[in-house]
């Protein structure tokens, strides 16, 4: 099911990519959890995105917050680094990101600044903040991506959340100690 945030565009542009999830993007969502477990297992929160272009092309990026000591070291943010070296702006517009947990405000706005023209997500971020109430004694931020997106003057396809269980699956006892 869509909602009227799923394709965003002020300018009633038509959108070239769906906002639903298809058998594709669930084998790139389970890639984007499976970089999640491995940022977990290198000691990093459980997030990891992939990039697919029209070409086929794959660029995946882990969180590295804690092993990075950066707290932009969301895995769509260093992802949108490494992509936005590689490719050029069309590419990058005929791509999609894969991200096991729905991109966050900072995220959503790296990635509706390099022009990258869709995002499919496993776990939503109300799910997430289920899960994490506080960070380091900060509250989570709950604003959805489809919202932040909307405030653009561009547009960027948004399909998710799907797969929930298994993007859930990462974070298992991860956040209870915290």
């Amino acid at each position: 099911m869509t909602s009227p945030l799923d394709e965003v565009s002020p300018h009633g542009a038509s959108p070239s990519a769906p906002t639903s999830i298809s058998a594709g993007d669930e084998s790139h969502l389970l890639r984007a959890i499976a970089v999640a477990a491995l940022a977990r297992a290198n000691g990093n929160h459980p997030f990891g995105a992939i990039l697919v272009t029209a070409d086929g092309t794959i660029i995946e990026s882990q969180n590295s917050v804690v092993t990075g000591n950066d707290p932009t070291g969301h895995a769509e943010t260093n992802l949108v680094r490494l992509a936005s070296a590689r490719l050029d702006k069309a590419a990058l517009r005929s791509s999609t990101l894969y991200t096991s947990t729905e991109p966050c405000a900072m995220c959503s706005g790296a990635i509706y600044w390099a022009g990258i023209g869709r995002v499919a997500y496993a776990l939503p971020e109300q799910d997430l903040g289920a899960m994490v109430p506080s960070q380091d004694g900060e509250p989570t931020l709950d604003l959805p991506c489809r919202e932040v997106f909307a405030r653009g003057g561009g547009t960027v396809i948004v399909a998710g959340p799907a797969l929930v269980a298994e993007a859930r699956e990462v974070h298992r006892g991860f956040w209870d100690a915290r």
